[in-house]
């Protein structure tokens, strides 16, 4: 239990090898290797119920991004795991991501932003750079150019001028230290 009706009947299915085996003598590990296989399992708790029942309660990721990576698409989950496009076939508003990232890097970044003013949901595109830094490009068109470090400080900064201010601009550039550059290029 716990995920779509067709996800929880793949993973039944996955599983009808426990169907008629002794109860007491079945290995949860038996059961966890195979729910291990789905990437888009967050997490999963396996409970025998004596005499014969097995149940096992599901919760799925949080999709979190879109990305291609070897020209096949990918949802990024929030456990960090690439989830294959087809699998999961959301109809989710999700940003794109761009560049050579790692999952672990994507989800200290993600934190930041959840941590920050800057709302999640506004991001349309998201960049990495070789040099560790990351871009944003919003709904609104606007392009958030981010430093390499104190970034929860930056995206306070960009949430508060793309909210409060009243000039035109297409790019924020907080790349330098004390300094924002509005520009409408």
């Amino acid at each position: 239990v716990g995920l779509s009706n067709d996800h929880n009947q793949i993973i039944k299915d996955s599983i009808s090898f426990v169907v008629n085996q002794d109860i007491y003598f079945l290995s949860k590990n038996y059961v966890t290797k195979t729910l291990d296989e789905y990437k888009f399992l967050e997490s999963y708790d396996v409970f025998k119920v004596f005499p014969s029942k097995l149940i096992i309660n599901l919760k799925q990721t949080t999709l979190l991004a879109s990305t291609i990576q070897d020209n096949k698409k990918f949802i990024v989950g929030s456990n960090g795991k690439l989830i294959d496009y087809k699998t999961l076939i959301p109809n989710l508003d999700l940003p794109n991501i761009f560049g050579n990232f790692s999952k672990r890097d994507f989800i200290s970044f993600y934190n930041l932003i959840r941590e920050s003013k800057f709302e999640y949901n506004e991001i349309e595109d998201i960049f990495f750079f070789k040099s560790g830094r990351w871009d944003i490009k919003t709904k609104f068109d606007v392009i958030v150019k981010l430093p390499k470090n104190e970034l929860k400080n930056a995206l306070d900064k960009a949430q508060s001028i793309i909210k409060n201010s009243e000039i035109n601009y297409k790019v924020i550039d907080l790349r330098i230290a004390n300094q924002v550059i509005l520009s409408d290029e």
